[in-house]
């Protein structure tokens, strides 16, 4: 199959009439869609394909116990109304960039596998990349096992609804030790490429970056009848705190962002008791994320205490720095520039956006290509990349992939 067809498969899965985006929350209805597509690709290729104790998947070329395995690929699921490529097309293109090679004629001297990672988004359960995750031992099984939903499903039980056994979850050393090399190819979330004239790039780094959760808890009322003087409102400090959040990041050259927030009792003629919001920050150094965030922190508590308001800061999750090995880096520089003679003739870029190759990297060696977004746009319906640079991107990715595992 070409990566057009391809691509128009996958297109209408999880989409919203409403809002043209994308639902596919991690073992929802649509996400099992995706993944028969997945295995539907591998076996129609003649892969052998591997679900994994934490549902993940896995479609091999060559024999996956000999070791030092080149992999590619990425996940599949969506943010809420998110874009079409953010995930799928490092999917998408893994498969194509296999077919090229073997329209090439490729000799592999080493296994080749594609992977989709199960709920790299969070969207479901609040906490992102639970796969890779789980198989790097980054989430324990207890932990997974706490995860709820909105609706109060847990993990475990999602994964059964879905048909899959949770009952292997943990760590899987044995199969992560398989692994040479991790490349994941993704369209990039910003503008860098497009500025500079470039249809693909290199990773050098992922910011690091987290989720916190502040609870403001207030004393509800009516709304018609309570004096403003007499009020314990939750939404206040709230409300407050965005704005310190944003003026925190902005003094600091980071970004920090509120971007999802539950109330109860949650009614119109209510004064809340209960005001949620989880704020996401990133910066290019620890130091400065660790600044942004005690500033948030420090102005909230001042708001909710002028308020006569209690407040708890949780961290949900975290992940630091992430400097993609040099060595693998450089390596797929050199096989991008060979036809140049320049080594790094490939621009490198930093990321704010979190993948499953972060949290890889502390396990095996790994490294990213980004595909030119041409409007910056991502996690949003609006995010795009025209097909002559995603056929770019298969053609890099398929250079790549030949450097590492056919020589």
């Amino acid at each position: 199959m070409t990566f057009h067809s391809m691509w128009a498969e996958l297109l209408p899965i999880g989409r919203s009439s409403a809002s043209g985006g994308y639902r596919r929350f991690a073992w929802s209805g649509a996400d099992t869609e995706c993944r028969a597509w997945f295995r539907q690709q591998a076996e129609s290729r003649g892969l052998t394909y591997e679900l994994d104790r934490n549902g993940n998947q896995w479609a091999w070329l060559g024999d996956p116990a000999a070791g030092d395995a080149v992999v590619t690929g990425s996940h599949l699921d969506s943010v809420p109304d998110g874009g079409a490529f953010d995930g799928p097309l490092g999917v998408v293109s893994s498969f194509a960039a296999l077919d090229e090679l073997r329209a090439r004629g490729a000799q592999f001297t080493k296994p080749l596998a594609i992977v989709n990672f199960g709920d790299e988004e969070g969207a479901r359960f609040g906490l992102a990349c639970v796969g890779s995750r789980l198989a790097a031992g980054q989430l324990t099984v207890e932990q997974a096992h706490r995860l709820t939903d909105a609706d109060g499903v847990t993990l475990p039980q999602a994964m059964e609804r879905a048909g899959y056994d949770p009952g292997a979850l943990g760590p899987d050393p044995e199969r992560l030790g398989r692994i040479g090399a991790f490349v994941e190819l993704h369209v990039e979330q910003g503008r860098a490429l497009d500025i500079g004239g470039d249809q693909v790039g290199i990773a050098s780094a992922i910011w690091p970056h987290g989720r916190w959760r502040f609870d403001f808890r207030g004393e509800a009322n009516h709304a018609g009848t309570t004096r403003l003087v007499d009020r314990h409102d939750p939404m206040l400090p709230y409300a407050e705190t965005v704005l310190a959040a944003r003026r925190e990041a902005r003094l600091a050259g980071a970004v920090a962002t509120f971007g999802k927030i539950a109330v109860e009792p949650n009614g119109v003629n209510a004064i809340p008791s209960l005001v949620r919001g989880w704020l996401d920050s990133r910066a290019a150094d620890q130091a400065t994320l660790d600044t942004v965030v005690t500033g948030v922190e420090k102005a909230a508590r001042e708001y909710a205490d002028a308020q006569g308001v209690e407040l708890d800061v949780i961290r949900e999750s975290f992940t630091p720095v992430v400097e993609f090995e040099h060595a693998l880096r450089d390596e797929l520089a050199r096989i991008l520039g060979k036809e140049r003679d320049a080594v790094l003739s490939v621009p490198v870029l930093g990321t704010g956006a979190g993948h499953d190759a972060g949290i890889l990297s502390g396990t095996v060696p790994t490294a990213m290509l980004f595909v030119r977004n041409p409007t910056g746009v991502s996690h949003s319906p609006a995010e795009f990349a025209a097909e002559d640079d995603c056929v770019a991107g298969v053609t890099a990715l398929a250079d790549v992939l030949e450097g590492l595992a056919c020589r």
